[in-house]
């Protein structure tokens, strides 16, 4: 379908649900989500965005300019995932656990539905937090009028928001930890920091910072690791470790191509 055609989708979808708690994480999906509903009925769209040490720093701030641009209702929230000791093991379902945190959060805080930005794609993917939030009743508008990820870049386009529309995805930062180690915001803090240095130093078009039990694995797209000469691998090498020794991690500092999800150890069958 054309962007025209999914826009007015969402719309008649947004319109029948009417009040809308809109769970903004920052990412593409839910902010072309919240700025659709806002733009479709601003007294019945109010935005909610969690902070804690998973969420990158210019995903908030980016949920709080376009707030303040375009007039949005926003809440910002702590949902209370990290005194949740469920999720702070970091277990195979752990993001089951932070949307169940969340949307406890926001059901205190809205009467109206809850939306997320989950799209068509994301539901043939291991998703947990999708569990919760069939627990929570929460509606994915995007899958109601049956768009995929390239609809809503799409429709982002058409909406001539351009930043948006060429977001990369940056999945929260607990999603760099190997399941089974336990999340640590120092390590985070970390993470972060690494990954916004070698944006920086390299301008990739991808950067992963993955902690895994033996080592700290760097994935770049693979235009990006294969302009690196060895010399140039061991610079940035020496900048990740002292980067991340801070917060307690000793692990040998390697390059790998990036892969969707590579820290995730699926559960048994």
């Amino acid at each position: 379908m054309t962007a025209k055609q999914a826009l007015t989708r969402l719309e008649t979808v947004l319109t029948d649900i009417g009040d809308a708690g809109v769970a903004v994480s920052g990412g593409v999906d839910s902010m072309t989500l919240a700025f659709v509903a806002h733009r479709l009925s601003p007294d019945h769209a109010r935005m909610l965005h969690a902070v804690s040490p998973a969420v990158p720093e210019d995903a908030t701030e980016r949920v709080r300019g376009y707030a303040s641009q375009h007039g949005w209702a926003l809440e910002i929230l702590d949902a209370g995932e990290f005194d949740d000791p469920a999720y702070m093991a970091n277990p195979h379902d752990r993001c089951f656990h932070c949307k169940t945190n969340l949307y406890d959060s926001i059901a205190e805080r809205v009467r109206g539905q809850i939306v997320s930005g989950a799209n068509v794609d994301d539901l043939g993917d291991y998703r947990p937090g999708l569990r919760a939030a069939a627990d929570h009743d929460v509606r994915h508008p995007f899958v109601e009028a049956g768009m995929t990820k390239a609809d809503v870049r799409a429709v982002a386009a058409h909406l001539e928001l351009d930043d948006l529309a060429e977001l990369p995805a940056s999945p929260c930062l607990s999603s760099r930890v190997q399941t089974g180690i336990a999340i640590d915001p120092s390590v985070l803090g970390a993470i972060y920091r690494v990954e916004k240095r070698l944006r920086a130093e390299i301008d990739a078009k991808t950067v992963r910072c993955r902690i895994r039990s033996d080592a700290v694995v760097i994935e770049l797209d693979d235009q990006t690791l294969e302009a690196l000469s060895p010399d140039r691998r061991i610079a940035l090498g020496q900048q990740v470790g002292d980067l991340v020794r801070s917060s307690g991690l000793e692990q040998v500092v390697t390059f790998e191509p990036y892969r969707m999800g590579s820290a995730f150890v699926r559960p048994q069958a």
